[in-house]
């Protein structure tokens, strides 16, 4: 659906809606305190969150404690959260009570080192997901690969400071019409220094032995359009979880969403991984210019050297953009999608405040 202002009534709506929240959050906030008054919340204790849903969020117990029953590190425990903490996602530490009927309550938010974040329908920021340290972008022959959508998440890695992986799934759908394209792709950014893998479930007879050798000891997030087999991925790495896996709509070309929130998996061969809902588009126009020319690892150290220091890059003299891409030590290919970017979050921000 196209783009719209908001109307009265929509912020009306909005607003009311708002309100309600509001409203249900202090009953909630209330109902903890008098808990805590009456020493009905047991001992504060670190967990880890593995997935969320609204208000509540799935809390992995880091530590054994008495409370648990078993004595039991590892039990998950579905969680309310204080209204006083901010956004919390999938791989964020945390701080949590024990409560009744095998509840919990979240009291505060551990550190991150890392977040992955993106604009919501409304431009504010959404956290995806926090404490990764590899973001691995999944792409596929099939849907069809397009290096804009590639290159607004390389821009997201560099900006968080999250290292990127490329990984080319269904490498067995590789044919004499894509093979071409698609390798010429993969070099672009091999040039760039950026580390790019290979794998299929069919050819590796179901197996990921190289997706593990990315993963293994670490905490990595798996993201890309809908379609191009993450899903598919984690299950043959946790056969024994019940994973939906989707496919690619015949009548649109486009990846069919299966996942609907971030979840974290512990792996067999050491490490997490986060699988995140599929994103089409990665919009970056929460963000200035000056960040995205830092996004782009071949651009950044020319910045500041062009002849004029309000240099559109778009051919204006003394560019020196421009003339890196002139001797062939900047692909055009990228070039071209700089100034996509660009132009994307100009005419984003000029529209202000939006709604699907």
């Amino acid at each position: 659906m196209a783009k719209r202002r908001l109307n009265k009534q929509q912020q009306w709506r909005i607003s009311k809606v708002q309100q309600e929240r509001t409203a249900r959050a202090a009953r909630k906030e209330k109902v903890i305190g008098e808990q805590i008054e009456a020493g009905d919340l047991g001992p504060e204790q670190e967990g880890l969150i593995i997935a969320h849903y609204g208000q509540q969020l799935d809390v992995e117990a880091l530590e054994a404690p008495e409370t648990l029953e078993g004595n039991d590190a590892g039990k998950v425990i579905r969680c309310f959260v204080r209204a006083n903490i901010d956004s919390l996602v999938t791989g964020d530490r945390v701080i949590w009570r024990m409560s009744g009927n095998d509840t919990g309550v979240i009291v505060a938010r551990c550190e991150r080192h890392t977040l992955l974040q993106r604009p919501d329908n409304f431009g504010a920021l959404k956290p995806v997901a926090a404490n990764i340290d590899y973001i691995i972008l999944v792409i596929a022959p099939e849907p069809e690969p397009h290096d804009s959508l590639i290159d607004r998440y390389l821009v997201a890695a560099e900006i968080t400071g999250i290292p990127a992986i490329l990984l080319l799934n269904k490498s067995d759908l590789l044919n004499e019409q894509n093979r071409d394209s698609i390798n010429v792709l993969l070099d672009r950014y091999r040039a760039l220094g950026y580390r790019v893998e290979q794998t299929s479930a069919q050819t590796d007879g179901g197996k990921a032995a190289g997706v593990e050798n990315l993963i293994a000891g670490q905490t990595s997030i798996f993201v890309g359009q809908s379609g191009v087999g993450k899903s598919s991925i984690i299950q043959t790495l946790l056969p024994d979880e019940a994973i939906r896996v989707g496919a690619v709509s015949e009548s649109t070309g486009k990846g069919v969403h299966t996942t609907t929130t971030a979840k974290l998996f512990h792996l067999t061969c050491g490490g997490d991984l986060i699988d995140s809902p599929g994103i089409r588009e990665f919009g970056l126009w929460h963000m200035s210019p000056s960040e995205i020319e830092h996004g782009f690892r071949e651009i950044r150290d020319l910045i500041g050297h062009c002849k004029f220091r309000n240099c559109s890059h778009r051919g204006d003299p003394g560019c020196a953009i421009q003339a890196a891409a002139d001797e062939g030590r900047i692909s055009r290919a990228r070039l071209k999608s700089f100034h996509r970017i660009l132009e994307d979050m100009a005419e984003q921000q000029a529209r202000g405040l939006r709604i699907d």
